[in-house]
């Protein structure tokens, strides 16, 4: 599979760079050298309307956007976004970016969560975090000016997991979100898939480095097989909300992806699916350097604007 020209100047900038493997690091150090590659990666925030930080019961961490241009008094729509870094990196800060251009570009709110990680905090930690937030978003919408019809959940690699896990949440709980955006999502942690044997050499994020990342998240091995991890194990998605699923041919989940994007298909679920073949694990936060970025970004934005419509 050809790579995007984009990619091919971002491999060889961190092959310059020595960067080390994530899963040669111990936790602590990868969250350290993960943070000090934004920098280079990442465009510049950009100004949106408010943006503060607080925490909702539970002691969760959340950081509550409103898309520049919007009515200070309106009940805008919100999207709770779970960020990426494979259950053990990532935080409010990390996924900056990406959050203020959901906000700007769809005209909306976005409250995005910064889940317990492990290996401190094993498996269901994140994703009961992840339902709290939710929970939050959907019986207090006052406390943040929302419009408690039109909450979406999303998120990013790990966060794409949580995201998936909760949208089955919402519909077993009788709560009727709008959509579920997956960017490159884990929805399968028995790692059987494909494209974890194409993809185990030569990017950032490849086979042996969901192996650490799963390794440090799940309890026991037994934890693969539980939808709340696993969402592509569950019984059915049938009843979960509308999808985006966005993934990139050279990434080791790639497969699971399209695999649960099929699956909410033929379980009656609206779904559309966006396959970037020349494009790598990450790129939606990488758009100092990658172009598909942007376009990845107005997907999601123009999706969510016609869902709330």
């Amino acid at each position: 599979m050809t790579l995007d020209p984009d990619v091919l100047n971002l491999l060889d900038l961190i092959k310059r760079a020595g960067r080390p493997a994530l899963d040669s690091l111990s936790p602590p150090e990868a969250r350290i050298a993960f943070a000090a590659g934004r920098p280079a990666l990442q465009a510049d925030p950009a100004e949106v309307a408010s943006v503060r930080d607080f925490s909702i019961p539970g002691d969760v961490p959340v950081r509550f956007y409103r898309g520049i241009g919007t009515d200070p008094a309106a009940k805008l729509p919100c999207v709770v976004y779970y960020h990426g870094g494979g259950w053990v990196l990532g935080d409010l800060d990390s996924h900056d970016v990406l959050c203020r251009r959901i906000a700007n570009d769809a005209g909306c709110a976005v409250m995005s969560v910064h889940y317990r990680l492990a290996p401190e905090h094993k498996f269901p930690e994140a994703y009961d975090d992840a339902i709290a937030a939710l929970r939050f978003a959907v019986d207090q919408p006052e406390q943040i000016g929302i419009d408690s019809a039109k909450i979406a959940v999303g998120g990013d690699s790990a966060g794409g997991n949580l995201a998936a896990a909760a949208a089955l949440y919402a519909r077993d709980n009788g709560i009727a979100l709008t959509h579920q955006i997956l960017i490159y999502p884990a929805t399968d942690m028995a790692m059987t898939h494909g494209s974890y044997r194409r993809v185990i050499d030569g990017f950032p994020l490849v086979a042996r480095t969901m192996e650490w990342f799963i390794a440090h998240y799940l309890r026991t091995q037994a934890d693969a097989y539980d939808w709340r991890a696993s969402p592509l194990r569950a019984a059915t998605l049938a009843g979960t909300a509308p999808a985006v699923v966005i993934v990139a041919a050279h990434d080791p989940l790639c497969d699971e992806g399209l695999a649960y994007a099929k699956r909410l298909e033929l379980d009656g679920v609206l779904v559309d699916s966006l396959y970037f073949s020349g494009q790598l694990h990450g790129f939606i936060s990488m758009g100092k350097m990658l172009r598909a970025s942007d376009t990845a970004i107005r997907a999601i934005a123009n999706s969510l604007r016609q869902s709330w419509s």
